[in-house]
């Protein structure tokens, strides 16, 4: 018997994570996720400056999102920042929590840039989930652009961790948290508490 060599990471599933499965309540597939928070600088739409992400629920454990590149998203001279990427794949991997009924937060995040993302180019996003193991979420996603089929640009893998509200009331912004807490639209109340640490 041979020993698998297989490289692991921290974002990799253990060989003893369960296959995730799409929750009986999750959205129907191609429906639009919305804003967990209205100034979230992934998805708000009242985030002048953010990327005020498109997400909409995939046909199994997975999402898919659309994030235009604006000039304010600039790193070098015509093309997007790294770091803004990054936050567009972290935001379309945390949407999974719609689809599994579940509250997690990024607990680590591995991305590879694979060619430069034009400002005025439209990123396709798709994240699914690759494995569950205890309070643990594993996911991938990957971003191409121009449309769904396009070039890679970039890929990421990551791990959630599940929390408890308790994180975010104890940790949050009191003034924020009670805005929140406020909304009379119980769905979007509970959405903007999926948001990452």
């Amino acid at each position: 018997m041979t020993a698998d060599t297989t490289p692991t990471t921290p974002t990799t599933p253990p060989q003893d994570a369960t296959e995730p499965v799409r929750h009986p309540d999750a959205p129907a597939p191609g429906t639009p996720l919305g804003s967990h928070y209205v100034h979230c600088f992934g998805c708000g739409p009242q985030h002048p400056g953010g990327l005020q992400l498109d997400v909409r629920a995939g046909q199994g454990v997975d999402v898919t999102a659309e994030f235009t590149v604006k000039p304010t998203h600039q790193g070098g001279p015509g093309l997007a920042h790294g770091g803004i990427l990054t936050t567009a794949m972290d935001e379309t991997l945390g949407s999974l929590n719609w689809i599994l009924h579940t509250a997690s937060v990024t607990g680590r995040l591995e991305t590879d840039f694979l060619r430069p993302v034009p400002v005025d180019s439209v990123l396709h996003i798709r994240a699914w989930a690759t494995g569950v193991h205890g309070r643990k979420l594993y996911c991938a996603a990957e971003g191409r652009i121009g449309d769904p089929e396009g070039p890679v640009a970039i890929r990421a893998t990551a791990l959630f961790i599940q929390v408890k509200l308790e994180h975010f009331t104890t940790h949050g912004r009191p003034e924020d948290i009670k805005a929140a807490l406020d909304d009379p639209d119980l769905f979007k109340r509970a959405r903007a508490f999926e948001v990452n640490p």
